[in-house]
Parts: C-alpha cells; sequence; structure tokens
C-alpha cells in the first residue's frame, strides 16, 4: 500500500511517500481502509522526536512506528476474531495507528460510526482536536465566561463551539487571519493577539499550545475560575513545554483557583457524543486546507507554522 513513511527525526522533508505492506489485524484490531486523516501537534512531535523525552515513549534512536498519523476517517476493510462491535463496510472516525497510509489498524475503543452528515474529509478532523476540546471545555453555564486561546486551530475551532454551545460567553484569541473563522464559530469577541492585550475576567481559560506566563493568565482568572493547559510549545529540546503543566499542578495546591494540564486520550463514548452534537447542528468540524497523501510533509509544515485556520486534513485517495 501506499504510506508516508519515517526513517528518522527531523523537519518535515524526513516524511516521504512509499510502499509498505498493508497491516495484518490481530484477534482485537479494526483494519480501516483510510479515506482521510487529521494533522495534529502530535505528529509533528513525532516527526521532530521534540522534546527528548518524548522519544520514551515513540522511539529513542528513530520512530517506532515508520507511518505517522493518528486522527482517521474509512471504512472497516476487516476485524479481529475479538471484534465485535464493527464489521466490514462499516463507515467509521476515530485514532489509528499509522493514518496516513491506504489501511491503518485501530483499537475498536478508540473507534466510532462517522456521523452522517459529514463526508471522510470532515469527519478525519474532529477525533484527536474534537475529544481534546470536549474534555478541555467541560461543563459551562449560561452565566461563565470563557476565553480560548489558540481558537482558529483545530482544538481552538472545536473549544470555542463547544462553549458556545453549553451558552457561555466566548471570548476567541487568534492571529488575525483567523479571526472572520473564529466569529463564525460563534465566539462572541475576538482579541488579535498581534496588536491586542488579553484583557478581561473569565471563569474558564483554555489555553492551547500557549507559552504565555501562568501569573498572566490567572490574573485573567476570577477567584475561582478554572485554567486548562491543553499541550504546550516553547522551552528547551529537552522537556519543550512541559513545564508549565508541572507547575500547574504544584500552584493549584495554594490556590482555590483550579489549574489543570489535560491529555485527553480518544475513547468512543466521546467520540459518540461529538457526533451526536455534530448531528444535532450544535458543532462543525472546522477544515482549513487539505493536502494529497504525497503532500503530508507540506500539511505538517504549515500546522506547525501556523499558515491555515481550522483543522488540516490529509485525503488519501
Amino acid at each position: 500500500m501506499r504510506a508516508i513513511v519515517q526513517d528518522e527525526y527531523g523537519p518535515p522533508h524526513v516524511l516521504s511517500l512509499g510502499e509498505v505492506p498493508i497491516p495484518t489485524p490481530g484477534a482485537g484490531d479494526v483494519l480501516i481502509r483510510v479515506h482521510a486523516a487529521g494533522v495534529d501537534y502530535g505528529v509533528w512531535h513525532v516527526m521532530t522526536g521534540l522534546p527528548l523525552i518524548g522519544r520514551l515513549g515513540f522511539g529513542l534512536r528513530r520512530p517506532r512506528n515508520r507511518v505517522p498519523g493518528m486522527d482517521v476517517a474509512g471504512v472497516v476493510e476487516s476485524v479481529g476474531a475479538n471484534v465485535t462491535a464493527f464489521r466490514p463496510g462499516d463507515e467509521v472516525y476515530g485514532a489509528a495507528t499509522g493514518a496516513y497510509a491506504q489501511f491503518a489498524l485501530a483499537r475498536p475503543g478508540k473507534l466510532a460510526r462517522k456521523p452522517a452528515k459529514l463526508n471522510f474529509t470532515e469527519a478525519a478532523a474532529v477525533p484527536v482536536s474534537g475529544v481534546t476540546a470536549l474534555r478541555a471545555v467541560g461543563q459551562v453555564t449560561a452565566d461563565e465566561k470563557v476565553l480560548v486561546i489558540g481558537a482558529g486551530g483545530g482544538v481552538g475551532s472545536f473549544a470555542t463551539q463547544l462553549a458556545v454551545a453549553g451558552g457561555a460567553h466566548v471570548t476567541a484569541v487568534c492571529s488575525t487571519a483567523k479571526a472572520d473563522l473564529v466569529r463564525s464559530l460563534g465566539a462572541q469577541a475576538v482579541i488579535d493577539y498581534t496588536c491586542e492585550p488579553l484583557t478581561g475576567t473569565y471563569d474558564l481559560i483554555i489555553d492551547i499550545a500557549g507559552i504565555r506566563p501562568l501569573a498572566l493568565l490567572r490574573g485573567l482568572l476570577t477567584e475561582r475560575g478554572r485554567l486548562v493547559i491543553v499541550g504546550g510549545e516553547g522551552g528547551g529540546r529537552w522537556f519543550g513545554g512541559l513545564g508549565r503543566p508541572l507547575a500547574v499542578r504544584l500552584i493549584t495546591l495554594f490556590t482555590r483557583q483550579r489549574l489543570g494540564a489535560l491529555i485527553a486520550l480518544t475513547r468512543t463514548a466521546d467520540l459518540d457524543a461529538l457526533r451526536d452534537l455534530i448531528e444535532a447542528g450544535a458543532v462543525r468540524p472546522a477544515v482549513g486546507r487539505t493536502y494529497s497523501l504525497a503532500e503530508a510533509s507540506t500539511a505538517v509544515g504549515d500546522l506547525a507554522a501556523g499558515n491555515a485556520p481550522g483543522k488540516l486534513v490529509i485525503t488519501v485517495e
């Protein structure tokens, strides 16, 4: 099958189109014929091997999995002997191993039925970013004020919509180029970080891949406000942005504010909840740009550069 392969860590050019064997599903696996795959920062971290501590999970000298990609939407090709939740021909979406290929393996607990309202390209934009946003927003009420930092990206576009759907007043932080997108997603106010400071007081702040000082963010929270850090960039080669999540866990012991760092795993229950919201019209994937499989390296480079609004998706023919 055609697939994107990676045999070393480095910049986008380490991703190349090649031929690899079709994976064989084990007893508990689902083999998916991939129609589309999403682009997320996890792919960038595995591609670069940064921060270095991450290599304990994805390979010390080279990537353990040659084929990158997690977000997936496609059709079940075959299932292992122990799989009962899905059968060949089912249209599914979720998280897989090696999604940047014509076929990929996934566990049933990381898949769900694809929303009928979405095509495969749209569905591939949902799993990782949508589930992360769902966990980050949690339960909001109509009288709450929410600040979404990084609202113009994959996670941020979902977080903005989920908070709006919950009845909150949402202020979105993004660049000038992404302001129109976040307004279209329902944000009542927009702060262009390229020329405006962060102002206001909020019950919930969702900081996506941010590098702003925790003291600044805490100063924008109410006395019992909530801060959720999603990912984190910057920092050194060894630990990257992990310092902020660790600091949050320490500071929260000494304040009434609730501070936390989020690592969300894709699960069927969350995918089902997102499908219900999508079918009800409360949430929609904001696909910013699509790429062919051969253009995967360009897609990951554009993601890292912040060049496109919304979620980037690779289509697989």
